[in-house]
């Protein structure tokens, strides 16, 4: 469990790092997973992930990747045709977004008690993962990823996300490691990442512009842990080395009853793969498959931060 003084930094930063988190078995067991992952796959179609041009970027591909498991390519990994100039174990972006249910190593991870301490001691009575990746942050063609919010991507009412991000490798400044704004997540959601009835996706809303120098490092060793409030403004730059980056992230939503999943979110699981909590201490009758929460309203995400989260 998280003590008082680690409770009040993530309230106040809205960030927290947690060293030695996981042990070095599981770090190992995790990567290699990745690895096997990658070489058993055998790519038809070429999925590239951008943060800079999401919107023309997001393909059906990616918005099914809600419901299954998905493999995305690096921009620099391809020449201008569209062809990989990098072998697929040196190309990858990232894997995700349902491994921490579809996949037996990775689920077994993410539904761990530790991982649920975690997110009792932030508070959460039914907590749901809608989300994991495993990001590779590949050497030389690791791609910037530009400042965002995780709850633009992942709105509920009452805001309620975070984000626990674990480290399979050592991030450094030099391998492009997060940085993050401290305390940008007391001002609000600044704009939403949406899906429209016909599949379509946009932002609406602008992110405003910030100062590099304000940003600090979160440098991590393997196995620590960082907690990100979904109101925290994060970004991490282009990894020019020659060290990969591995880590592995997942994403969290209260669906206790008074919150609501919105229904203008990119991420939409298929009724066959419906959303499973954590636990559950909210003490809701309600199954597994049809979480109390996850309804409309879509939208009142531009709000004041919940003392919850």
């Amino acid at each position: 469990m998280l003590s008082v003084e680690q409770l009040e930094q993530f309230k106040r930063d809205g960030f927290l790092v947690v060293e030695g988190f996981a042990s070095l078995e599981e770090v190992a067991a995790l990567k290699q997973r990745g690895e096997e992952l990658v070489e058993a796959w055998d790519p038809e179609a070429i999925s590239v992930f951008s943060t800079r041009n999401q919107t023309s970027k997001t393909d059906n591909y990616f918005l099914d990747s809600a419901s299954d498991v998905g493999f995305f390519f690096e921009e620099k990994a391809l020449d201008e045709g569209g062809k990989l100039v990098k072998p697929k174990n040196r190309a990858i972006n990232k894997i995700g977004h349902a491994l921490h249910d579809l996949d037996p190593v990775f689920r077994r991870w993410s539904r761990s008690s530790h991982v649920a301490d975690v997110m009792q001691s932030l508070g959460f009575q039914r907590p749901v993962p809608v989300q994991s990746m495993l990001i590779f942050k590949q050497p030389y063609v690791g791609g910037e990823v530009v400042p965002h919010q995780d709850s633009s991507f992942l709105c509920t009412s009452p805001l309620s996300c975070v984000g626990i991000w674990l480290a399979l490798e050592d991030a450094t400044q030099t391998n492009g490691c997060m940085w993050t704004l401290p305390g940008s997540h007391l001002d609000g959601v600044h704009r939403r990442f949406v899906r429209a009835p016909d599949g379509t996706v946009s932002f609406e809303g602008d992110m405003p512009e910030f100062e590099e120098a304000a940003f600090v490092p979160l440098e991590a060793k393997a196995g620590s842990l960082v907690l990100l409030h979904g109101a925290n403004v994060h970004t991490s730059k282009e990894n020019n080395s020659p060290v990969s980056r591995h880590a592995y992230t997942m994403h969290f939503v209260e669906s206790a009853p008074g919150y609501t999943y919105a229904t203008d979110n990119w991420l939409q699981r298929r009724a066959e793969v419906p959303f499973e909590p954590l636990y559950d201490i909210s003490g809701s009758s309600s199954t597994p498959e049809t979480p109390p929460a996850f309804a409309q309203p879509p939208h009142r995400c531009r709000q004041a931060v919940t003392a919850q989260s």
